[in-house]
């Protein structure tokens, strides 16, 4: 897989996403809870943009009457017909051995990690002032 320096992590604000098109592929990462997530910016239902979907909590009901809200801004939910995957492996909770989302490996580093390379060569202070969100395509 080929690595892509897409933004600063700053580019992305927190409950936020923004789309890339990578190696002829739109993929959406999303800032959710301080972790960063890539997407394959379409709902395999009908196509949907899931850049516009809603991030929003798993609902689960241990007896009737009673409703627990965990894992807070981790499902995704389709802006079309309301299908919901979860964004840390793009799963579907509606039929989840037919359907899920392409996911894709994130890191973020910082930027004095990037400029590390095989060569030597003569070098000039640099300054460093944010994190860069990487996606593996």
């Amino acid at each position: 897989m080929a690595r892509h320096i897409v933004a600063r992590t700053s580019e992305i604000p927190a409950g936020g996403n923004k789309v890339f098109g990578l190696e002829g592929r739109d993929i959406v990462v999303f800032h959710v809870n301080g972790e960063f997530f890539a997407l394959l910016n379409r709902c395999p239902h009908e196509g949907a943009p899931l850049e516009k979907a809603a991030c929003v909590a798993r609902l689960t009901s241990p007896e009737p009457g009673i409703y627990q809200r965990d894992r807070v801004g981790e499902m995704l939910r389709c802006p079309w017909h309301g299908w919901e995957f979860d964004i840390r492996n793009g799963q579907s909770w509606f039929d989840p051995k037919r359907f899920r989302i392409r996911s894709y490996p994130v890191a973020v580093e910082s930027g004095a990690e990037l400029q590390r390379g095989p060569y030597v060569a003569e070098t000039f202070p640099v300054h460093i002032e944010d994190n860069y969100v990487i996606v593996e395509v």
